[in-house]
């Protein structure tokens, strides 16, 4: 049964979360038929951007450590402080609403504890502010100690900014469909129903959205003229070079915004494939290419298993778009703050490898590899390249030709900052001699 309570479903999603259970998109997917879907969305990313200093928060008003079994009423109370803390709804409001969760949670035992908690942090709000300005830096900036040591030690020059920019809220980017109308015409268009919006500095698709809006409520979206892609996504088609009568295979494609970012650049593709483990992703690659208009071979597999979606056709270009830490998206999946671990980068690293291993043979002789990660850490990037390259003859960096991001040995870096700006991603582009 769907709990009817925001606050109390709010809560049970965060405690899932730090279960381990799902992502929170998947979560809310879930739940997108609920009344209050939009406060519900609004809770549960704020409490995952600013875990770590509400719990540091509820910690200090409770008299004693919540018990294990009890974890859910924790997260009441993260979600109740971060409404109080962070959003325009009335107090009263709040208090009674989250001091109600506690029924659906089957814990009305803990109504008197809830109420007092949060009626407590009303009344130290200040003086628990100045708490937070003393505590340790991965309070302050609400991050995993973990990670934030690890970035610190890659990007110390760049390590305020990074942490700024992944506690923003993204902005919303749009790729214009340039085989339909041009940037400038997009812009002109959105500007008459009355959306403002600014072309990207990078990429020559980019468009940025003032204010955030419902996508299917933007004019051109059900025409195909836009797509919602971040900047720093859209740069890959320009890095890969397309040409007429190319094969591509974009590996890891979901959700298909670079696979069609592709086929409208270039339409006279001889044959794109895109491969994706996950049946539901594949189909939303297949929504995708569908509004657009557009054709690919899709393949639900196992990347790594080749006899599976391979035909022996070598390819031109190859996108290997790798699943990643996923630290540059932060700011758009705040709950990567929860859910990853220093043992799951280890396993990323390793399966990296063994994706760049297993497509290098499909790949045409004089043939480019463009490998492109959402991470910030230097071992799912620069070092794996480096490591590819030491076991591979035949692979030689092409370098990449831009004045973007930063400069590495072997690719290029964007980092999450200014909150109107692309995401945190890396480049390498390989070419088989």
């Amino acid at each position: 049964m769907q709990q009817e309570n925001v606050r109390a479903l709010a809560a049970t999603i965060l405690k899932r979360l730090l279960d381990g259970s799902g992502s929170l998109s998947f979560h809310l997917a879930r739940h997108k038929e609920h009344k209050d879907y939009s406060l519900l969305q609004e809770i549960c990313f704020g409490s995952c951007r600013s875990y770590y200093a509400l719990e540091f928060l509820v910690d200090e008003l409770l008299d004693k450590p919540v018990k294990k079994k009890d974890g859910d009423i924790k997260c009441l109370l993260i979600v109740g402080i971060y409404q109080l803390k962070e959003l325009s709804i009335p107090d009263h409001a709040v208090l009674n609403e989250t001091v109600s969760a506690t029924q659906e949670l089957n814990k009305t035992w803990a109504k008197a504890l809830v109420n007092a908690i949060l009626r407590n942090y009303l009344r130290q709000k200040e003086s628990l502010g100045k708490s937070i300005e003393t505590a340790p830096d991965n309070i302050q900036h609400s991050f995993p100690d973990w990670l934030l040591q690890r970035l610190n030690s890659v990007w110390p020059g760049q390590l305020k900014d990074i942490l700024a920019g992944s506690n923003q809220r993204p902005p919303m980017t749009l790729r214009v469909n340039q085989d339909k109308t041009s940037r400038a015409d997009l812009i002109e268009s959105l500007a008459e129903n009355h959306i403002k919006a600014n072309a990207g500095e990078l990429a020559k698709t980019a468009i940025y959205l003032d204010k955030p809006k419902t996508v299917t409520e933007i004019p051109g979206f059900q025409q195909g003229l836009l797509s919602v892609q971040d900047e720093a996504s859209q740069l890959a088609v320009e890095l890969l070079r397309l040409q007429s009568g190319h094969r591509v295979l974009d590996a890891c494609a979901a959700p298909g915004g670079k696979t069609c970012h592709m086929l409208e650049s270039e339409c006279s593709l001889t044959r794109l494939v895109a491969v994706d483990l996950v049946p539901d992703r594949v189909e939303r690659i297949r929504e995708n290419l569908s509004r657009l208009s557009l054709q690919a071979v899709l393949h639900c597999a196992d990347i790594l298993d080749r006899d599976s979606w391979w035909d022996r056709e070598l390819f031109d270009r190859i996108l290997v778009d790798a699943p990643c830490s996923a630290t540059g998206v932060i700011r758009r999946h705040p709950d990567i703050k929860l859910l990853r671990s220093k043992q799951e980068i280890q396993k990323l690293v390793l399966l990296q490898g063994q994706i760049l291993e297993t497509l290098w043979p499909c790949l045409e002789k004089n043939g480019l590899l463009l490998y492109a990660t959402c991470s910030l850490l230097p071992e799912e990037n620069d070092q794996q390249i480096e490591r590819f390259l030491q076991s591979t003859d035949s692979a030689k960096y092409e370098g990449i030709a831009a004045d973007w991001g930063v400069e590495c040995r072997y690719g290029r870096q964007l980092l999450t900052g200014a909150c109107e700006g692309p995401d945190g991603f890396f480049y390498s582009l390989l070419r088989k001699s």
